[in-house]
């Protein structure tokens, strides 16, 4: 089955407290895995960002609301215990225990109570009423994910306009940014241009000259096929080359990548949304706007010795 979202997995975490002992996060993650049935496979299902299991981020968020609420008492991190309200609650169990259910407690009211930028509090949501399955890192994640979508589309439009010179350099640029010949002063050179034999650019990974990585740029709206490649790899072979990136504003054919697969020298290529996702990711051609920062508490800073 789908990972249940944080909120179906309230009333079975609550459940899972009910003898009164003290459970650890990795104990109650274990059980409830099993009573959802889930595979390896889903229990390894990430967050957009790729750190978190999102399965592992859902049983967390249920046990911060259940806390919350009054309903789960926490007296050290990743351990949890059911408080006398969660007894309560499982004396005349509901059928499900949700957002709309703790709204019934003022703890809980009182934590939902959003602060605005200028200190004062907007009213919490009405008691009925059900937000996002998604847990608010979820929520989080996925607006990131999105508004990061819409910039590398829009880095694309904007490669796509510039002159064939501004986009050789752009290549060489990039893979200085990403590390490659980052130990030399004069690393990347753009060579494009008439009789470049195939080669926009060249990394020198070492001093000497010894290892380099030879750039070819299209800045195309199409996509390059299998000729194109090979009239790179024999420029390769013409320098004795045993690197090469070709990157291009379009795609490639299936027919490329799989011709690029089976030869030597090795040729990576980048099409031109990967292209477009790098720029952001190293800062190439975007600016940040605004920083937001996840932090947690630091157990070990309240432990009095």
């Amino acid at each position: 089955m789908p990972v249940p979202d944080f909120q179906t997995i309230m009333l079975p975490l609550l459940r899972f407290a009910a003898d009164g002992i003290e459970h650890s996060m990795t104990d109650a993650r274990e059980a409830l895995a099993k009573e959802f049935a889930l595979t390896p496979k889903e229990r390894a299902e990430l967050l957009p960002s790729g750190r978190v299991r999102r399965f592992d981020n859902r049983v967390a968020w249920a046990k911060v609301y259940l806390t919350r609420a009054g309903l789960l008492t926490s007296e050290r991190r990743a351990h949890f215990s059911v408080a006398p309200r969660g007894h309560e609650v499982l004396a005349k169990p509901p059928v499900r225990i949700d957002i709309s259910f703790l709204e019934q407690f003022p703890e809980f009211r009182e934590f939902r109570t959003r602060a605005t930028t200028d200190g004062e509090t907007a009213p919490a949501l009405p008691p009925g009423v059900t937000e996002s399955p998604e847990t608010p890192e979820e929520s989080l994640e996925r607006a990131y994910t999105s508004i990061r979508n819409e910039l590398i589309l829009e880095v694309l439009a904007r490669v796509k306009t510039a002159s064939p010179a501004f986009f050789e350099s752009l290549v060489v640029e990039l893979l200085l940014k990403m590390g490659y010949g980052r130990r030399l002063a004069e690393a990347g050179r753009v060579v494009g241009g008439v009789g470049d034999e195939g080669i926009d650019g060249i990394i020198s990974e070492d001093k000497l000259g010894l290892d380099n990585i030879y750039i070819q740029a299209k800045r195309w709206d199409g996509s390059v096929g299998r000729p194109e490649l090979q009239k790179f790899v024999g420029a390769l072979h013409g320098k004795r080359a045993r690197k090469g990136v070709f990157m291009t504003t379009g795609n490639f054919t299936a027919d490329a990548r799989e011709y690029v697969a089976q030869i030597d020298p090795r040729v990576v290529l980048i099409d031109g949304r990967q292209l477009a996702a790098y720029m952001v990711e190293y800062g190439l051609g975007v600016t940040i706007r605004a920083a937001y920062e996840l932090k947690r508490i630091d157990s070990d800073y309240f432990i009095e010795e």
